[in-house]
């Protein structure tokens, strides 16, 4: 039985997809920093081993995979999903905010890839990594934020450049905007009307459907794709700047 490790998984996409592997039959390590919301998602997940870890420290790095490790038998995925989200113009994002956005968006992503290493190796497993739209396509508010998650797309490539003869891969997933309970509470009547006309499918993403492209990208029906960036975003980044007035 396969398993896998899911950063950030005590909520939203990392949940989602934690879900929809336990379905498909793999053994789940659900890793988070949140102690008392990952308590109560172990338990929506069958099988699911929780594990107290904050990404951004390498020594928690470590220990999270040998920890996961020692309870599902094996690591054959790796889904850097768990991050923060910070915005704020750039006027206003001092050195301390814009650490703690790399710390857990890039340096975790870094540090748990390199920790789960030989473990990959060993299963010639596949990692996925979490970007986002604001990591190639640049916006307001998210000068710490974007320039993160653009970094988890080159990184996810340079891995993937180094590791491919190993026999693992390594892709990213880039989410539009998702209907999560934080969106909910932040995006505005009229934010979520300005991305409902920007996004052709006229509509937000649902967590399921990323986590059901990031179970594709580490499954055996991906064995030939690496160094990849698939935008999960309803066709937004593809049609740029202009689509609300064409339509009207």
């Amino acid at each position: 039985m396969k398993g896998a490790i899911i950063t950030g998984a005590a909520r939203g996409i990392g949940l989602a997809t934690a879900k929809l592997l336990a379905g498909d039959g793999w053994k789940v390590a659900m890793v988070d920093r949140d102690c008392e919301a990952l308590k109560a998602a172990v338990g929506e997940v069958p099988g699911g081993v929780a594990v107290f870890a904050d990404v951004s420290l390498p020594e928690d790095a470590s220990r999270m995979v040998d920890e996961a490790k020692a309870a599902l038998g094996r690591i054959d995925g790796l889904v850097n999903n768990a991050g923060v989200a910070l915005f704020g113009p750039e006027a206003e994002t001092d050195f301390a905010m814009w650490r703690e956005v790399m710390a857990t968006n890039l340096d975790g992503v870094f540090l748990c890839s390199q920790a789960a290493r030989a473990a990959l190796n060993e299963s010639k497993g596949a990692v996925v990594n979490i970007a986002s739209i604001s990591g190639h396509r640049a916006s307001t508010l998210r000068v710490a934020y974007g320039t993160s998650k653009a970094g988890v797309i080159h990184l996810t490539k340079q891995f993937a450049a180094e590791w491919g003869e190993h026999g693992v891969r390594v892709n990213c997933i880039a989410p539009g905007p998702v209907d999560t309970k934080l969106a909910l509470a932040v995006h505005t009547p009229d934010i979520r009307a300005a991305y409902h006309d920007s996004i052709p499918l006229n509509r937000y993403g649902k967590e399921e459907e990323i986590a059901q492209g990031i179970v594709f990208l580490l499954s055996d029906k991906a064995s030939y794709i690496t160094g990849q960036l698939l935008s999960v975003d309803g066709g937004f980044e593809s049609t740029g700047i202009g689509l609300p007035s064409l339509r009207s």
